[in-house]
């Protein structure tokens, strides 16, 4: 049997002072010419736990770990005491809640934040899980380093609650954040944590009413406007998510795509367009405006013509049963379904609430959401570089 070795209390008080400091165990093996790295390990083991005192046991004693405190002072003895309470409110501190109520994927990332300073052992005794759960939940909840990118990617999504694509997230790294990196890199990192855009809904198709004034396609799918109040679009959608259906009216500058006016009525009729054209026409005063629309009822009637008529506006229309002519509206109506209301289902709310998302859509849209045709700008921001 071999002799055990023996080291001064210094050496051991000068190896913890070393690991502080980051030094590697073969260097700090090599300095103080300790042939054992496991004694490295025990000696920071009872640093970590409060057992300091074991540094002046002499050889063999040490190694008794039942007779730890026995021949300790009252003094020290209060604070070996102080020492674990210390330690294991530091842990609990990690920890959200009743401990009771510990997620797994918490249960881990506590341990990995502490496992530097504390024994895993330790930890998980305050914490009250067994060591073989733990280790299953580490392999399925296995902590991530995120690299500064990814990390920006991500919170670059949660902002804008994972309505962009790659093109637009890559748009806004290079224009905010001053980094150039290929789309493909943006879609991977998208593509790794399943924070792709959401894909819209498929738009549902309902007979219009008997027309009264159909007029021609003037417009003709020009949808670019040299400058704002030349070119406005209309349309009407509906929104079957509150508890009774509601209808939305939306007017659309085609110069920056910015909405012009908007209204929610619990009718598709006459009056929900006349009362949107109406705030539009007040906010704007346009002069030689022309106004498309698709062939519905309500856009042939002849309250809506001759309102036009005397404001100045010229009405165009799309070809009958031909959505593609009024692209982009019906296109706006798809995003604000998809991205506002894609989880939630027909009756699943109130009718306020169904309005209040309506509110905070058109304003984001208006204000922060950016568009790849304006490039990369939200409509106001567009408008006021053009200005």
């Amino acid at each position: 049997m071999g002799t055990k070795s023996y080291y001064p209390e210094e050496v051991k008080w000068k190896v913890i002072e070393m690991k502080k400091e980051g030094i590697s165990n073969d260097e700090i093996m090599k300095q103080l010419g300790i042939k054992n790295r496991t004694q490295i390990k025990t000696w920071m083991n009872w640093y970590r736990t409060g057992q300091t005192y074991r540094f002046s046991q002499q050889v063999g004693k040490q190694y008794s770990y039942s007779k730890g405190t026995g021949d300790l002072s009252e003094v020290e003895q209060l604070k070996l005491k102080n020492k674990h309470l210390e330690t294991q409110l530091e842990i609990l501190k990690k920890v959200p809640g009743n401990r009771k109520e510990l997620e797994p994927k918490v249960v881990v990332e506590v341990v990995e934040s502490l496992s530097s300073k504390y024994t895993v052992t330790d930890i998980l005794s305050v914490l009250g899980v067994p060591k073989a759960t733990y280790y299953r939940w580490k392999k399925k909840y296995k902590v991530i380093e995120l690299t500064p990118l990814e990390e920006l990617v991500i919170k670059i999504c949660e902002e804008n609650f994972y309505h962009y694509g790659h093109r637009k997230v890559k748009s806004i790294l290079k224009r905010k954040h001053g980094i150039n990196v290929n789309r493909k890199t943006v879609q991977k990192i998208m593509q790794k944590f399943q924070i792709q855009c959401q894909v819209k809904m498929k738009r549902q198709k309902y007979i219009n009413g008997e027309s009264n004034i159909v007029v021609p396609n003037i417009l003709n799918r020009n949808f670019k406007a040299s400058h704002p109040n030349e070119k406005w679009v209309t349309d009407i959608t509906y929104l079957p998510y509150g508890s009774t259906m509601l209808y939305l009216s939306t007017i659309i500058d085609l110069y920056n795509n910015e909405i012009v006016a908007y209204n929610i009525g619990t009718s598709q009729d006459i009056k929900l367009v006349l009362d949107t054209l109406r705030a539009a026409v007040e906010l704007r005063k346009p002069e030689g405006l022309l106004l498309h629309s698709d062939q519905g009822s309500v856009y042939t009637s002849y309250a809506y013509q001759n309102m036009a008529k005397e404001k100045g506006i010229t009405t165009s229309m799309s070809r009958k049963g031909n959505c593609h002519d009024n692209a982009v509206i019906e296109s706006f109506h798809s995003s604000l379904k998809s991205e506002g209301f894609n989880a939630q289902r027909r009756a699943s709310m109130s009718n306020s609430k169904v309005v209040q998302i309506v509110n905070q859509y058109m304003y984001r849209y208006n204000h922060i959401r950016i568009q790849a045709k304006l490039n990369y700008l939200s409509p106001l921001d567009y408008r006021g570089q053009a200005a």
